[in-house]
């Protein structure tokens, strides 16, 4: 395969222009789309969340010249590539390895992260937050009764993290989450007015934290790495089946 045509599989499944009308729509912004085009015949692919160090090594020790992430491997203007400053693209540039990264066109896309996360969570039909001409971005939606300790424990065991934080207590039936790092006041205050009882999210600041608290919502703090990788496994078995291209899932368990 040409790095075209898997950047054509790629918005086949998640369209970038999905990305580009979230940031226009919504005040965002995001880098997705090819990052590094080293040429040549792509022979094997590498997908990872994250253009990592131990990313990189696996491409070089398995042969691919590709890696597909999720999470933009160059996020805001670089000056310059140094050891110090994009030094993983730079890795990828000396190893003739080029780099796609598929950020907010995955997270909002129908079948894409943040349903992925609603739907590992126990949701099937939501109420979205930000709209988009297809999909979007957040969700407020049904779970079967429960009470917020074992819904932490399902959790757990679906998305196979141990390091999840919950913060109140009582019975639930109605879940909001947002995938990254995604509870603001913004999301909070959306979460509020549709009835969800518990919000699930990443990297919570501890405000918003305590603006959720005080609005009456059970919190729970889910790896942001466990979070995502449980869709984007899903939009790599969907990769797979669309192309059957020569690739590989690289999960990262440090950060699960």
């Amino acid at each position: 395969m040409r790095l075209n045509q898997i950047f054509e599989a790629i918005d086949e499944i998640a369209p970038f222009s999905l990305s580009r009308e979230y940031c226009e729509k919504y005040g965002a912004y995001d880098n997705s789309g090819i990052i590094l085009d080293c040429g040549g015949e792509i022979e094997k692919i590498v997908f990872s969340l994250d253009c990592s160090a131990a990313a990189v090594g696996r491409a070089k020790e398995i042969g691919a010249n590709c890696i597909v992430t999720h999470h933009p491997a160059i996020f805001t203007p670089l000056k310059a590539l140094s050891e110090r400053e994009g030094k993983n693209v730079l890795a990828c540039a000396r190893e003739g390895v080029s780099v796609i990264s598929a950020h907010l066109n995955l997270d909002c896309a129908p079948n894409g992260i943040d349903e992925c996360l609603m739907r590992g969570l126990g949701g099937e039909h939501a109420v979205l937050m930000h709209k988009l001409s297809s999909g979007g971005y957040g969700r407020v939606y049904d779970v079967t009764d429960t009470d917020a300790a074992a819904f932490e424990e399902r959790t757990r065991n679906v998305f196979h993290s141990a390091r999840t934080v919950l913060y109140g207590e009582g019975k639930i039936n109605r879940v909001a989450s947002f995938c990254g790092a995604g509870l603001d006041e913004e999301t909070v205050a959306f979460a509020a007015e549709h009835g969800a009882q518990l919000v699930v999210s990443s990297d919570v600041k501890h405000h918003v934290l305590c603006e959720a608290v005080e609005r009456g919502l059970a919190v729970l703090i889910l790896p942001h790495y466990a979070a995502e990788q449980y869709g984007f496994q899903q939009f790599f078995q969907s990769f797979i089946r669309k192309t059957g291209a020569k690739a590989e899932y690289y999960a990262d368990a440090r950060f699960i």
